[in-house]
């Protein structure tokens, strides 16, 4: 295995990086660290974002500069002022034991003239995004006359930013010996330009295949119905408790009032777009990046160059208008290796774009159902109990109430009191999701057969038998055999006599021969597995032979609407 002792880099950078906690590089950093190190070689390299594109020129441009020399003999350009900043405070941190290295960042929407004057203080790394660079070069502010080494960052980024014109102005600025390293996680024709235009005989390093997205992201969409696009994003953040995701609009207004809507809902949201202030999007951000804030809504424009770890979710309220960007969008998550999910809500008509944007990528879509409000109540109510038990005690603190405590329970057994604190926390998200609606979109598709695919396809009815839930699933430790048996072994039927089996996280469908279907019902509605009592029911639309219709799949309830006063929990 590859470490970075191997890559040639000197023990300065090397302590600074073990200080950091990283041990082995990353493919982007393994590839290009030891071509850029030789000092002579221009270089594209094609990796998604979340690769480590950072450390894999920063680190090279650091151990080739003359830390003595106060001029800038680097200059990194970069889409965003986020982007321009992380980078910059990476740079500062990898460079901490090397001496008298100055790095400053050069970004729109702050003061020009403190900028200014720590560029004449002397800096060997400027960092900057094109529009403000551009200006301090107008002003005659800074000589780039001495760069050595040019990067282009998110370089697909920037021409979509219509950054262009800046960028060759910048160039010009620059001279013709300098090594140009481009960056960039696709490869459009005006990217391709560049690197005609401005560099010689570039190596590229391409990780993974060009324009396809991170293998450690898993695709999804859901086809919804234009007015319950807004319901639809709801059930699918409270179907996932641990969510911590970007949610991304097609314009401004839309982020601002989708993030205004979350947040009267209860939800811990804010947005984040070109409307806002600087120090405004930094407050976002920071309450973003100490996980203070779970759902970022932003425009496409915003969220370039955020590099936040740990997004469990993409979300695509608004399919991008540019299929590309959708690249860059999924990119937020599943981050340094890490996996993630990218999740699109779509109307019917937009499944072609879906289509396309797979050509793009290179990957499949999974098309899901939207969970009902009975799965999302399960789902929220065992995340609550995973709390209970992750949550850490602190003995000195609790423990002078303990007895007090004891004494207010010591009328109530184990049994009910469990039944008690589950309800204390839990029957106000039961009661939003009673009789909640089905918000897929009707006969978009037709349902594969019985048996075929995955348990989340549509379920096609067979009139031979009954279909029936159990709350026994995969969480259980259990596979369909398993449950055959128990189902089998409780009731006294045979395996001839169960059909389908769709076996879910905490809970199962099964089908049942029509005759049986009470008989297996009557037989494990008081049976147990493990200690934990079992509920079983008919599902929705199924009847077993005495006629009982089934409440299992849809909670029961004359309303799913909340009261004015109402105010879901968050968990």
């Amino acid at each position: 295995m590859t470490d970075f002792n191997s890559l040639g880099l000197s023990e300065a950078l090397l302590k600074a990086i073990d200080s950091m906690g990283f041990v082995t590089p990353t493919t982007i950093q393994q590839q290009a660290i030891p071509v850029l190190l030789e000092g002579d070689r221009d270089l594209v390299g094609l990796a998604q974002t979340g690769t480590g594109k950072t450390a894999a020129f920063g680190l090279p441009m650091l151990q080739l500069i003359q830390a003595h020399e106060s001029y800038p003999q680097g200059l990194i350009l970069c889409p965003t002022r986020e982007l321009c900043l992380q980078i910059t405070n990476d740079l500062k941190t990898l460079s901490k034991f090397l001496g008298t290295v100055n790095v400053v960042a050069v970004y729109g929407g702050a003061n020009i003239s403190t900028q200014i004057y720590e560029l004449k203080r002397g800096a060997q790394i400027i960092v900057a995004t094109p529009g403000r660079m551009l200006d301090i070069i107008n002003r005659g502010a800074t000589d780039l006359s001495g760069i050595r080494y040019l990067v282009l960052d998110e370089a697909d980024e920037m021409l979509n930013m219509g950054f262009q014109e800046d960028i060759n102005s910048i160039l010009s600025n620059t001279p013709e010996t300098k090594n140009t390293w481009l960056f960039s996680a696709t490869m459009p024709n005006e990217v391709r330009r560049i690197s005609r235009n401005y560099m010689s005989d570039p190596v590229e390093i391409t990780v993974g295949s060009k324009n396809t997205g991170n293998e450690n992201i898993e695709h999804e969409y859901y086809i919804v119905r234009a007015r319950e696009k807004y319901a639809a994003l709801k059930r699918i953040v409270d179907y996932h408790p641990e969510i911590f995701a970007i949610i991304f609009t097609r314009t401004r207004i839309e982020a601002q009032e989708t993030a205004e809507r979350l947040i009267r809902d209860g939800y811990n949201a804010d947005a984040l777009h070109g409307d806002l202030s600087q120090q405004q999007r930094d407050k976002v951000m920071k309450r973003y990046r100490d996980r203070s804030l779970q759902l970022l809504i932003a425009t496409d424009v915003a969220a370039r160059g955020i590099d936040v770890s740990d997004v469990t979710h993409v979300i695509n309220y608004s399919l991008p208008d540019d299929i590309e960007n959708y690249t860059h969008r999924s990119g937020r998550t599943a981050r340094a290796g890490k996996t993630g999910v990218s999740i699109s809500i779509i109307n019917s008509r937009e499944v072609g774009r879906i289509r396309q944007i797979e050509k793009v990528i290179g990957k499949k879509f999974e098309k899901n159902d939207i969970p009902t409000g009975y799965e999302v109540c399960e789902k929220q109510l065992f995340a609550l109990i995973r709390k209970v038990h992750e949550v850490k005690v602190n003995d000195e603190q609790i423990g002078p109430y303990l007895n007090r405590i004891y004494k207010e329970f010591e009328n109530i057994d184990k049994e009910e009191l469990i039944r008690r604190f589950a309800s204390l926390e839990f029957n106000r998200f039961l009661e939003y999701y009673l009789n909640a609606p089905d918000l897929n979109a009707p006969n978009e598709k037709p349902a594969r057969a019985p048996g075929k695919g995955k348990g989340k396809d549509k379920y096609t009815p067979d009139h031979r038998f009954t279909r029936m839930f159990i709350n026994l699933g995969s969480v259980d430790d259990l596979t369909r055999g398993d449950l055959l048996r128990f189902v089998c072994d409780n009731s006294g039927i045979s395996g001839q006599q169960v059909g389908r089996i769709d076996l879910k996280g905490i809970h199962t469908f099964f089908e049942v021969a029509s005759p049986e279907a009470n008989t297996v019902y009557n037989q494990l509605k008081n049976s147990s597995f493990k200690g934990r009592k079992i509920r079983i029911d008919f599902a929705e639309g199924s009847k077993g032979s005495g006629g009982r219709a089934s409440k299992a799949s849809r909670p029961a309830s004359k309303s799913g609407k909340r009261s004015a006063s109402h105010r879901k929990p968050r968990y």
